[in-house]
């Protein structure tokens, strides 16, 4: 045993390692992007595919032709992330027992209250599965699990037999005829499901890799007015409906052997071209592996009436939307080279020697793409660290492993940066791009109030899916808040919230901020963002667990809906105290999950009977925040419960299996319709 502990290290070993140390530090700790770590062998260390480039300039470009596309390419490489969703489960069907009667005197034609889809954007329709226009109930059906019947064996030439039809399910979306309630029926129901948005009589809806336009002034029978075809390489990032126009952003991956002209979708038979002197990319090469395409589309005739093109990353792109424009939300990150080469200059030059700082300076000036420079600088400290005795080889092990990790700290907000464009409603171009550090949560990271921009962002911290992040490797990740103006310049911000945290929610209201983050408790931050270049955290509150989606009930009423030791658990805060928060009340439900942890079009506000609806796995759920109190007055035991809305005073469960009315008055149970 002694031999072994004190047999010298093998050279070609102990020079691998050590440059695997300098390279792999600052890809571990700085490097979310990357999937794979680097192999190591006793001979060499590879560094594949690791060439980031971050766009420094804020200004945009037309590209003049697909060599010059192809030449932008070059120099950036993609990389792509996927994850996972969750689902929720089934219960047993309801007991049914005998319904109250309905007052028959109290019908009317037309309720003069209906409820629209939670949206972020007061105005502003985003699709969901369930839409009214308080007469018709629109619903797209999508069973959470379908066991289908085994195919029969199918005869072979010359047998003779009866071959039974064999039943596949397909799932539809549903025309209800809502109000009165006395009048509950399915009218009709059109083929195509999907997410939907509704406008007058037009009913659009978003079937895979189609989107379709239906006149359903005839409840029963729809009528297909148009339908438009997104290309193979096409997907839709998301879509909102304001003013009668219908919005769509989609993107494309990148065809690297002709990127362009693009063709997104078509219509009719006709392709919806994009040639290059059409789309935009940043003056700095930036990475990119995405076109995105924004469209004003007609909802009555699927034309296109405006697009706007440029190039990205699809990791992570958020789409938001006010009054004023569209925001659409990208990925930036600095070359593995440039922070280097950072790092060598500011802690690392007692390191290495001039000689070896000047080549390195000189490989700097030549005209290569980042990832040929990392490449001819792994040569150069490969032949460095092989001129080194093992003793000076492990020393430097240690001292670059530590300073890379200060070296990160001090420059973690340059490594990774989300790209912004703006795109005005009028105008239909690009009109400004910026950046900020890190990386924004959801669309909800974003808002815009009087012509500025707030956006909130975890800088540091990546998640693949299998709960890895820099924090596991002793870097604090940190969650920041920035104030751009109309121009997309970074006017003031609040750095370091909830340090080795992630944001978990955010939401914007008026000149307020409210921030969730959470490793292990759930810190509430209120943030004062009156003055533009000067925002100030004023109030924090620490409490077990988390919320991953706030509502503003009121001016100083949030509402908090997350997990607390696996729990679902709903929190009422009371921000009337900007520097003082509190958790008023509190609920615990016996559930593990809501869909409003993953979709806030889940969830219902109804402010006249101050109560909220939100979906279990179990059933329907509906509390009163009456008085600051938080009560269950509701608990509906519905098969695979997805929505509620309200029409008049009755509210409505809507569910895979049936629909349930309720009389808001006094909760009793009015209507079922079996779907």
């Amino acid at each position: 045993m002694k031999a072994l502990l004190t047999r010298p290290i093998d050279r070609k070993f102990a020079i691998s390692t050590l440059l695997g140390v300098f390279l792999l530090a600052l890809l571990v700790i700085g490097y979310a992007s990357f999937r794979v770590l680097q192999e190591f062998s006793s001979t060499q260390v590879l560094v594949q595919n690791i060439s980031l480039p971050l766009a420094s300039a804020s200004e945009l470009a037309l590209f003049q032709s697909e060599e010059e596309f192809k030449a932008y390419l070059a120099k950036s490489s993609s990389q792509f992330l996927s994850g996972m969703g969750r689902g929720a489960m089934e219960a047993p069907a309801p007991l049914m027992t005998p319904a109250p009667s309905i007052d028959q005197g109290a019908k009317t034609s037309v309720p003069s209250r209906v409820s629209e889809t939670t949206v972020q954007v007061k105005g502003i329709d985003e699709p969901d599965i369930v839409k009214t226009d308080g007469k018709e109930i629109y619903f797209s059906s999508q069973p959470l699990v379908y066991y289908a019947m085994p195919k029969p064996m199918p005869l072979r030439e010359g047998e003779i037999g009866i071959m039974p039809p064999y039943p596949e399910y397909q799932a539809k979306t549903k025309v209800i005829k809502a109000f009165p309630v006395a009048d509950l029926k399915l009218d009709s129901e059109i083929e195509k499901n999907g997410n939907l948005l509704l406008s007058d009589n037009i009913l659009v809806v978003f079937a895979g890799q189609e989107i379709l336009g239906y006149d359903v002034a005839d409840p029963a029978a729809p009528k297909k007015l148009w339908d438009i075809t997104l290309s193979d390489r096409t997907m839709l990032v998301d879509a909102r409906m304001y003013n009668g126009a219908l919005y769509v952003v989609t993107r494309d991956t990148v065809n690297t052997i002709h990127p362009c002209p693009l063709k997104p979708l078509s219509s009719r038979g006709t392709d919806l071209i994009i040639p290059c002197r059409e789309i935009y990319h940043p003056v700095a090469s930036a990475l990119v592996d995405s076109t995105f395409v924004a469209m004003n589309i007609d909802p009555r005739t699927g034309a296109v009436n405006k697009k706007v093109s440029f190039v990205g990353s699809a990791d992570l792109s958020v789409l938001y939307m006010s009054e004023h424009a569209l925001y659409i939300t990208y990925s930036l990150s600095e070359s593995t080279f440039s922070f280097i080469v950072k790092f060598i200059e500011e802690k690392g030059k007692d390191l290495f020697p001039e000689s070896i700082r000047t080549k390195i300076t000189r490989l700097a000036a030549y005209d290569l793409s980042d990832q040929a420079k990392t490449t001819e600088l792994q040569v150069i400290l490969e032949r460095y660290f092989a001129s080194l005795d093992q003793d000076e080889v492990l020393r430097l092990q240690n001292e670059i492993a530590n300073r890379m990790s200060d070296f990160y700290q001090a420059h973690k907000r340059d490594l990774e940066k989300t790209g912004i464009v703006q795109i005005p409603l009028g105008s239909f171009i690009v009109r400004a791009v910026g950046n900020v550090p890190g990386r924004p949560l959801n669309q909800f990271s974003l808002d815009e109030y009087q012509r500025n921009l707030r956006i909130a962002t975890t800088v540091g911290e990546q998640w693949f899916g299998f709960g890895y992040g820099f924090h596991s490797q002793g870097q604090k990740s940190a969650n920041d808040v920035y104030i751009l103006n109309n121009d997309l310049e970074i006017q003031g911000s609040v750095k370091d919230l909830g340090l080795s945290e992630r944001i978990y929610s955010v939401r914007f209201v008026e000149d307020k901020g409210y921030l969730v983050t959470f490793r292990q408790i759930d810190p509430f931050y209120v943030l004062d963002l009156s003055n533009p270049k000067n925002p100030q955290l004023k109030g924090e509150l620490k409490i077990p667990g988390y919320s991953s989606y706030l509502e503003p009930i009121t001016k100083d009423r949030i509402l908090g809906i997350g997990q607390d030791d696996w729990k679902v658990k709903v929190s009422l805060f009371d921000v009337s105290n900007v520097a003082n928060p509190k958790e008023i009340a509190k609920y615990t439900l016996d559930e593990s999950w809501s869909e409003v942890l993953s979709t806030h079009h889940a969830f219902l506000l109804d402010t006249k009977h101050k109560i909220f609806f939100l979906p279990g796995g179990r059933g329907g759920y509906i509390f009163s925040y009456d008085q600051d109190q938080l009560k269950l007055v509701k608990a509906a035991s519905q098969t695979a419960v997805k929505r509620a809305i309200y029409l008049d005073e009755y509210l409505y469960l809507i569910g895979e299996q049936e629909i349930t009315v309720f009389d808001e008055t006094n909760w009793q149970k009015i209507k079922t319709l079996e779907l």
